[in-house]
C-alpha cells in the first residue's frame, strides 16, 4: 500500500489504498498482457479505453438521473422529494469541491476509474503500438492531447 498526500488528482488522494492499489495492478497487468500475449488486439483495446466511462461520467449520470427523479416525483407526488433532488446537488457540489462524495468509494470497489487512470493505460498501449514512433514533437503532442 502507498501513501497519498502527495497525490494530485483528488479521486485518487480519497481512494482507499487497498482500491487504488488494485486499480493500478489492473493496469499494469491489462499492459503487459497486451504488450505479451495480445499484440494484435492493441487497437480494439484502445478503442475500448476511448469508449469506457470514467467515475466523473458515472457519478454526473447517476446524479443527474436522481435529481431529475426527485424533481418530477417532487412535482407530482410529495414536496418532500425534493429533499432528493437537494440532498444529490449537495453530494454532487461536494464532489467538485474535495474530490469526494459518498458514492465515490462505492464507484471505486466497483472498478470505475478516473479518466487519467484510463488514460495512462491507453498511452501505454499507444506506444506499445508504436503511434509515437513518427518521431516528431508534433506528433508525439497529439497523442499526449487525446
Amino acid at each position: 500500500m502507498r501513501k497519498q498526500e502527495n497525490e494530485p488528482d483528488r479521486v485518487r488522494r480519497h481512494t482507499d489504498p487497498v482500491v487504488l492499489d488494485r486499480i493500478d495492478e489492473k493496469i499494469e497487468r491489462n499492459i503487459r498482457f497486451y504488450a505479451t500475449q495480445a499484440p494484435h488486439a492493441l487497437g480494439n483495446r484502445i478503442t475500448e479505453l476511448e469508449n469506457e466511462w470514467d467515475l466523473e461520467r458515472v457519478l454526473e449520470a447517476n446524479a443527474a438521473t436522481l435529481a431529475l427523479s426527485g424533481a418530477v416525483l417532487g412535482l407530482v407526488s410529495s414536496k418532500k422529494w425534493f429533499l432528493l433532488t437537494c440532498g444529490v446537488m449537495g453530494f454532487l457540489f461536494q464532489h467538485t469541491v474535495s474530490g469526494w462524495c459518498p458514492p465515490v468509494p462505492v464507484l471505486r470497489r466497483l472498478g470505475f476509474r478516473t479518466r487519467s487512470e484510463i488514460d495512462r493505460e491507453m498511452f501505454a498501449l499507444k506506444v506499445l503500438r508504436g503511434d509515437l514512433q513518427e518521431g516528431s514533437a508534433a506528433s508525439a503532442e497529439q497523442h499526449l492531447a487525446v
